[in-house]
């Protein structure tokens, strides 16, 4: 199985950017683990055009065939066992899987209808960055989770 993370912009803080790098290689160790990255469209742009923009942006850089999951403040919660079961389940069934992280805007209305699955990391507001690490975090628990080593200490 290979993971995705589709993301729009660029990590731009080197200590979150160092703390992803950490994690992705973690994640490797499991899994497949591929990062894309698709830029903001450059100028002041409405909104919704700006969502609509990163949206094409986004799609284009899904491979085909994934499962694809939006992540989102207002998605399914999800606890870190039940993420496992699910990446269990889609490894299972030789499915890859692409996260897809919008931009500050949020996900044009195109990607969430692309999306088979929505989550949310929190109902809490992230900058973007931030969530990228926090997805990269769950992953790496979530493989931990699956092999029984002791960095999950659940309930």
């Amino acid at each position: 199985m290979v993971l995705h993370v589709v993301a729009v912009g660029r990590m731009s803080d080197l200590g979150l950017r160092a703390a992803c790098a950490d994690y992705a290689d973690r994640v490797r160790r499991v899994w497949g683990l591929e990062l894309h990255e698709v830029r903001s469209p450059a100028g002041r742009f409405p909104s919704a055009e700006r969502m609509r923009r990163e949206g094409e942006r986004l799609l284009a850089a899904l491979p085909p065939g994934v499962v694809a999951v939006a992540l989102t403040p207002t998605g399914r919660s999800e606890t870190s066992e039940g993420l496992a079961r699910r990446l269990a389940e889609w490894q299972v069934h030789g499915r890859s899987v692409a996260f897809v992280l919008g931009g500050a805007d949020g996900l044009d209305s195109q990607v969430m209808q692309r999306c088979e699955l929505t989550l949310s990391l929190s109902p809490l507001t992230f900058p973007h960055e931030l969530a990228r690490l926090i997805l990269l975090e769950q992953l790496y628990r979530a493989a931990t989770i699956l092999r029984g080593t002791p960095y999950h200490r659940g309930r």
